[in-house]
């Protein structure tokens, strides 16, 4: 993908010199020169606009590291509130618990779409899901964002091979809030985001996507998978693991429980 990339770019490069021959002036290719290279002078100034997403841990409980560097053009974001929108899927799931506990500490702020999430249902019953993950400033860049958001794998069918589940996480969307500053067109343009700009439902305003975001390739997380001929083991660990601990609280309610028809009256 690089090489296509540097590939590309080498021959818009070569024809954006070529255009200013005399002997390109006036012609059909020549004017086709001209407006692939109007396209690439605008795409040029808002390519630097990279998002790049990492999980960090391993199990079932990981952390989706977001890190995104604005464009030249972009720059003047860095007084705006600049989000990452990210779509989940089934596989996978924010606890809004433990987020509103990091919210309360400051660790990390998203707003999740639906906000109502079954942390206990399987894969198989769940709905995709929708974080707004609210970045912040990386103070080793000055036009640099990153924040960690919490993901949990979810629980998966009972297969009958040993391999694990593969669960692909999408690219995220860079978006930027703006309410006092304006942005470029050529470089942001208008998005519909289903939250508020700076955390506050009182303070709404028009949010903005970067318009030549590069498509970056799909996180893999890899999820344990239960064996279907592991059934029946599980099933008997289960139901004596049951019966012991019942037996354990029943002997003690019994041992040092008072049963006595005046405790049972009071």
């Amino acid at each position: 993908m690089a090489a296509a990339w540097r590939w590309r770019s080498g021959l818009g490069a070569l024809l954006c010199a070529l255009r200013k021959c005399p002997l390109w002036r006036g012609s059909a290719l020549g004017a086709g020169a001209h407006s692939f290279c109007a396209v690439s002078d605008v795409q040029s100034a808002c390519r630097g606009s990279v998002v790049s997403q990492e999980l960090l841990n391993e199990g079932f409980h990981r952390e989706l590291l977001v890190k995104a560097e604005l464009d030249a053009a972009g720059q003047r974001a860095g007084g705006c509130t600049v989000a990452a929108r990210t779509r989940l899927p089934s596989g996978v799931y924010v606890d809004p618990y433990e987020l509103a506990s990091l919210r309360r500490h400051n660790v990390t702020e998203a707003v999740l779409i639906p906000d109502a999430v079954d942390v206990e249902a399987p894969e198989y019953s769940a709905a995709e899901l929708t974080a707004v993950l609210y970045l912040q400033p990386d103070p080793r860049c000055s036009h640099c964002f990153r924040a960690v958001l919490p993901v949990h794998g979810r629980y998966q069918r009972p297969a009958g091979s040993g391999e694990d589940a593969l669960v692909a996480l999408r690219g995220a969307e860079i978006v930027a809030c703006c309410c006092d500053e304006h942005l470029s067109p050529e470089c942001w343009q208008p998005a519909e985001v289903e939250a508020p700009c700076l955390g506050n439902k009182d303070h709404l305003c028009q949010w903005y996507s970067a318009t030549h975001q590069p498509e970056d390739e799909e996180l893999i997380l890899q999820v344990p998978v239960g064996h279907t001929e592991h059934s029946f083991l599980v099933c008997v660990v289960t139901l004596l693991a049951t019966v012991l601990c019942s037996s354990l609280i029943l002997a003690a309610v019994c041992k040092h429980g008072d049963f006595s028809l005046l405790t049972c009256l009071e």
